[in-house]
């Protein structure tokens, strides 16, 4: 099960470069998970300081 970003999102940056497969892309107004490459790891899940990331 994929990680997904919610509208809590700022858009700061911080879990881009915590994804060990590069999932996270910046999206129209927030950042996006790709689910198709997201390995449910959690790293980003860490470092987001708004606590947009979980588990779908």
């Amino acid at each position: 099960m994929a990680h997904k970003i919610s509208d809590e999102c700022i858009s700061c940056g911080a879990c881009v470069p915590e994804c060990p497969v590069e999932a996270i892309s910046e999206g129209d107004d927030k950042y996006k998970i790709d689910p198709d490459v997201c390995t449910d790891c959690g790293a980003c899940v860490e470092v987001c300081p708004t606590e947009a990331i979980s588990a779908e």
